[in-house]
């Protein structure tokens, strides 16, 4: 038996389950990265159709000049059904990208880890749900790990690597491989909610609902802020338009829940009630924003602001809300980061590596505290907890950066 817990195991086949979005962008990935690879699902229908989704998209890839059309014809001369669990036998690694049921997911690892025998590492593309919880009663649970990709994979850098506290070294450093034969740029995290990215998301939307319930500027003010003086791509409420209320009210919930409550991460009682009235977004044709066959909003003019910045003369341009927002934004952006250092989530550079890379953002969120400054952030932050309570409670650790701390 191939001993997973060593530092020299090597991956040549690849089984994929799950012919979704996800899972067919994963084995896209996987096939372009010169792997053999097994996609399964266990719909027969949703099979034949990521089968004949992932030809089109490798297509694709060639008129938009991602790979020559030599690199897409031996990519699809990679992929093969596995139109059975048994057929993943012999899989070297197998990725796992089911919705997010924890049940589901649990089953499936079951019936995978009796398929594919103790050499195989077991991993799941889930973004939400605790690897640990996945993987409960699993034998050798060294050989379990999560590969979170993000949405596209084809388009997105970045991976999350996930360690419970089971997984051995050599799992960990395997998948961090195949990741990295992909294209991918991959991240270590630790089984905590949201692993790295999604957990220092978090502020974007939780911190910019509060600011409009506390009437700091209304939701296209915020926005404007974001995009003209952060340098953010989108908006706050944008974001949230497009990705659904209702999906990113599930994940706040969850969140909230995982982490025993939190205030900084209650969810917002803004958006319960726009989901509770079926604004949805851009899905239901309005959320923050009304849509319908033209642009929800004037295109933003260029100001020559060399954003992210928090000068105050530059933001003033753009809206005098615009310093509010933005210095009370980055504040809890420093404080969710320092939070995460503090539980050891992921290591300082990964942090900002998994916010470029996997949301966009023009800085990571250790660079950003440096931007506003930890004695400027915790100041802020200790005037918001005596106004609006705990949700604004300095880390321990960005207290003793400002020098006011341990």
């Amino acid at each position: 038996m191939r001993d997973v817990l060593g530092p020299s195991v090597e991956i040549e086949r690849i089984g994929v389950v799950g012919a979704g979005t996800m899972g067919t962008g994963i084995a896209q990935i996987a096939c372009l990265g010169g792997y053999e690879t097994r996609l399964h699902d266990p719909v027969s229908e949703a099979l034949e159709q990521g089968l004949e989704r992932l030809p089109e998209a490798l297509a694709k890839g060639v008129k938009r000049e991602l790979w020559s059309e030599g690199e897409a014809g031996a990519a699809r001369a990679r992929l093969s059904p596995a139109r059975s669990v048994a057929e993943l036998a012999g899989c070297d690694l197998v990725i796992e990208a089911a919705p997010e049921d924890l049940g589901l997911k649990q089953g499936l690892f079951a019936t995978l880890a009796a398929a594919c025998g103790p050499e195989a590492i077991l991993a799941t593309n889930t973004s939400s749900l605790p690897v640990t919880a996945i993987a409960a009663d699993i034998p050798q649970p060294e050989r379990i790990v999560g590969m979170h990709f993000f949405n596209p994979p084809a388009l997105m850098k970045l991976v999350e690597v996930v360690a419970t506290e089971h997984s051995s070294e050599g799992a960990l450093e395997a998948t961090a491989a195949a990741g990295r034969r992909m294209g991918r740029t991959p991240i270590r995290a630790k089984d905590r909610p949201g692993f790295v990215a999604n957990r220092l998301a978090r502020p974007f939307s939780l911190e910019s609902l509060r600011m409009l319930e506390d009437g700091v500027a209304d939701a296209a003010t915020i926005d404007r802020a974001c995009r003209l003086g952060g340098g953010f791509r989108m908006g706050p409420f944008e974001l949230l338009d497009l990705i659904g209320l209702d999906v990113n009210l599930s994940v706040a919930q969850s969140f909230y829940r995982q982490g025993g409550n939190p205030e900084r991460w209650r969810p917002s009682a803004i958006q319960g009630q726009k989901v509770s009235e079926g604004l949805l977004g851009r899905k239901s044709g309005q959320g923050f924003y009304t849509y319908g066959n033209g642009p929800h909003r004037e295109p933003d003019p260029d100001l020559g602001i060399e954003a992210p910045t928090l000068d105050p003369g530059e933001l003033a341009r753009i809206e005098p809300a615009a310093e509010a927002v933005l210095t009370r934004l980055l504040a809890q952006i420093a404080n969710e980061a320092a939070f995460a250092l503090e539980e050891k989530v992921g290591a300082p550079a990964d942090m900002d590596t998994a916010m470029r890379l996997g949301f966009n953002w023009p800085l990571g969120p250790l660079e950003m505290t440096e931007l506003i400054g930890p004695e400027r952030a915790v100041r802020l932050l200790n005037e918001l907890q005596a106004e609006r309570g705990d949700a604004y409670s300095p880390s321990p650790r960005l207290a003793a950066l400002s020098g006011g701390g341990e």
